[in-house]
């Protein structure tokens, strides 16, 4: 089922398309849709702790990354004024 429609917002769009292509790699892997999925309801919790254990995780080494980068910003910044 093809659907078109129109974005006012880039952003959005890009993160529509994410969703789309999630959907064509799920469907790739597991040969069902979700909406077709007879999986029981624990075993759906299962999944979604699991999905934002691993975002904690991203979130995390993000926050680390930034920091790290951050940092070596400030420190180049004082190094040019010595």
């Amino acid at each position: 089922m093809k659907q078109e429609i129109e974005f006012r917002d880039p952003v959005v769009k890009r993160v529509v398309n994410k969703f789309v292509s999630r959907s064509d790699v799920g469907f790739e892997k597991y040969g069902i849709t979700l909406d077709n999925d007879p999986s029981e309801m624990f075993a759906w919790l299962n999944h979604l702790q699991e999905e934002l254990m691993d975002a904690v995780l991203y979130l995390q080494k993000a926050k680390e990354v930034y920091t790290e980068d951050l940092q070596d910003n400030l420190n180049a910044k004082y190094e040019e004024t010595i």
